[in-house]
């Protein structure tokens, strides 16, 4: 077995993320129907979308089908690498969600996957959201997928799951406690990774989450100057909260 030979983290291994979540089963396609169902009915003419955070590009194929004009952008090199191999056919670019700015508007956002769990502090997830409406149209919508709010995050959880995929074989085991702040999740993981042919690679990472609460998302949603509704129930998870821009609002 190797240690030297694996990845520094996840993020640097979007063909190991990819293996992971499509030999589970993520369902990317029913997550964007969602998705897409409630753009729909604020925007029913919505014609564009952008995905902030979009990882290997798991939703992006979907959006496109149903949105036509779809780009995706992501911090983490790794997996822009995959998105771009994957979906040759979408743009995707390097920008951090925080600070972007691409020079146009969209009639949708979408941040999914709880990627908005990366960041750290209430000025973070403002910003970010300030970020969405600079890039949304009048009447545009966002989307975002929360990670775990503090009333039902489950400390000292473990996981674990073991999938083969696209001729990879990958087990990946987890703990998660309540980080020292108190305001956050940290979550040790470890990754086995066989190939046929190859040395068992062995790497480790750490995610630290960000536990916002649900009227911290809210607050940051009405500040940036969205309407906002939590919605449950269709989509997987922790829900989504939904934001309109009023049509009176041009931006930044």
């Amino acid at each position: 077995m190797s240690e030297a030979a694996g990845p520094t983290g996840i993020y640097d291994a979007g063909d190991i993320y990819d293996a992971i979540y499509n030999g589970r089963g993520k369902d990317y396609r029913a997550e964007s129907a969602v998705v897409a169902k409630h753009i729909r009915s604020r925007f029913p003419a919505a014609a564009s979308l952008l995905d902030v955070g979009c990882g290997t590009g798991g939703h992006l194929t979907h959006f496109a089908e149903e949105f036509g004009d779809v780009r995706g952008i992501d911090l983490a090199d790794g997996m822009l690498d995959v998105a771009r191999r994957n979906h040759p056919g979408i743009p995707v670019e390097r920008g951090d969600m925080r600070t972007f700015r691409l020079g146009r508007r969209f009639d949708a956002v979408a941040c999914l996957f709880a990627a908005v769990g990366n960041l750290t502090g209430e000025d973070e997830l403002r910003s970010t959201l300030r970020s969405f409406a600079h890039h949304l149209a009048p009447g545009g919508v966002a989307v975002l997928e929360p990670w775990w709010f503090p009333e039902n995050f489950t400390p000292d959880h473990v996981g674990g799951s073991v999938v083969t995929h696209g001729g990879m074989t990958v087990a990946r085991v987890s703990h998660t406690v309540l980080h020292d702040t108190g305001d956050a999740s940290r979550m040790d993981v470890h990754y086995l990774v066989a190939k046929p042919g190859q040395e068992v690679r062995h790497f480790d990472d750490t995610h630290v989450m960000a536990l916002y609460g649900r009227a911290q998302y809210e607050a940051a949603f009405t500040e940036a100057g969205f309407t906002v509704e939590y919605v449950t129930g269709e989509y997987p998870g922790n829900g989504l909260f939904v934001g309109v821009k009023p049509v009176n609002q041009e931006g930044e």
